[in-house]
Formats: structure tokens, sequence, C-alpha cells
């Protein structure tokens, strides 16, 4: 199992030894798994994985060092196909990198996805790479996953409520349509995951909170009043499908240098 599932990490910077060189990184693997390379066919290996993220193959001798950020990263990625896994769990994977690069890393994931039939656990925070790589989106709060669909269901037909307050802070680069979107400003701040609320976690900054949100956790399901059409995919929230007056400010203070920014 172990082999079938293989990470990159975050920061390439910290997640490669310093005192190892690029060959050395990627061969580790097969010192554990020697059935994938045997070792007169290592380094060739680990070249021709240089050659498929888009290194030069005579870099194997480098250390990590030599290499920008991106550079590393696609070392990462390497180390993680050289088991040739099923699945890869990318944990924000681009968060470090300059937008410039970031594109680049992702339309490698990409190719690499196709060529080898690979699947992606991809974390991450900004919602545009989200929806750009994935095919199944599920949004998290604290620890559990409230809501669940295709890219285009949590997109364009949000049922969390926590899934629509993320939704409206995304920033809108056209001034008329700004002016005219609903900004979601979320009360309190996020519990400690320690001692997390009882019930619903989101209850204690939701504008639908009732009773029955602290006494009762509800369920990651398909609410009964979607029973087909783009709404109807898991949502852990009672009163998803209700119509409530949404707490906002208007978007000239949310927007203006000084406003509020807390969320």
């Amino acid at each position: 199992m172990r082999r079938n599932i293989q990470m990159v990490f975050q920061d390439p910077y910290t997640s490669l030894n310093p005192r190892m060189t690029v060959g050395d990184i990627i061969g580790e693997p097969y010192e554990i798994h020697p059935e994938v390379a045997p070792k007169g066919s290592r380094r060739g290996r680990v070249q021709e994985l240089l050659d498929v993220v888009g290194l030069n193959p005579e870099y194997i001798n480098r250390y990590p060092h030599q290499f920008s950020g991106g550079q590393r990263q696609r070392i990462g990625i390497a180390r993680g196909l050289a088991l040739q896994p099923e699945i890869i769990v990318a944990d924000e994977p681009v968060s470090a990198l300059d937008v410039s690069v970031q594109a680049q890393v992702v339309n490698l994931l990409e190719k690499l996805q196709d060529e080898f039939g690979l699947s992606y656990v991809f974390i991450a925070h900004d919602l545009s790479i989200v929806r750009h790589i994935s095919d199944r989106v599920g949004v998290m709060y604290l620890g559990r996953i409230v809501e669940i669909g295709t890219d285009s269901q949590i997109y364009e037909h949000p049922t969390h409520p926590y899934t629509q307050a993320l939704l409206s802070a995304v920033p809108v680069p056209d001034p008329q349509a700004r002016a005219h979107r609903e900004r979601i400003i979320l009360s309190g701040d996020v519990p400690s995951p320690a001692n997390p609320p009882s019930g619903c976690r989101f209850r204690t900054r939701c504008w639908k909170a009732q009773d029955r949100c602290a006494t009762e956790v509800p369920l990651l399901a398909v609410p009964e009043v979607f029973p087909s059409g783009p709404a109807a995919h898991p949502s852990a929230c009672h009163f998803a499908a209700e119509k409530r007056v949404v707490p906002h400010v208007p978007p000239d203070e949310t927007d203006r240098p000084g406003g509020l920014h807390k969320d």
C-alpha cells in the first residue's frame, strides 16, 4: 500500500535533504523497494525521472541549493513518481512558489496525470487552482469535510454556509461585477481544533445556526429537498436548503483600503 501512495510536500526548500544529491534523493525509494529498480539500473531510472519532470538529466550530481524553488519542487515530484504510484498526495505543492512558477508546476502535474494515469489528492487554499486541477472537490472545516461534489457543483451551486462564505471572499477583478456580488462576512474566530464546538463545528460562525445545530452533528449527505440537479451533492448542514438573510457589508466597505479584511 505504501508504495502505491506517495507524497509531494508543501515546501520545496525544507522537504529535500541538503546533504544529498538529486540522484540520491530521487533514488532513495529504491533502497526500500529494490524490486522497482535493481542497483545497476537506478542511475538511468533517476535520469529518466529528471527528464520526465523537465530537468536536465545531467543535474543528477547537483545538490538542492543549486536549484530554484520551482526546480526543487520538480525534484520532489520526481521522487514521488519513483515507485510508480497510483495516488499522489500533493500538500499545497505550489503555495511556496511564485505565481508564474505555480502555473508551470500545475501544468506539469496535469501532464503527468495523463501520462501515468495518476490520481491526486490535491490539498490547497487557493480556490482558483483547486478548480483548475480538480475533478471532485471536498471543502473542510476544523478537520471535517463539510461539502463534496464536482468542481461545478461546489463553485456554482454551493449549499454549505462555509463554502458560500469562502467563495464570496474570492477577489473579483471587474469593478462592476464586484459592486453587485454578495460578500459574506463571518463573525467570531475559528474555534480550537483541540476543543471544537458541540454538534456542527461551524455553528459558532454560521448565520443559519439554530438550536439543533448545537446538539446534533450534521451528516455529510445529499439534502432531501435536492433530489436531483446541480445542488444534489453531499453537504453537512441541517439547513443547506434554507434561504435566510446573510450578514454582509457593501463592496465599497470590504474592498477599500482600511476596510474589513478579517476573513
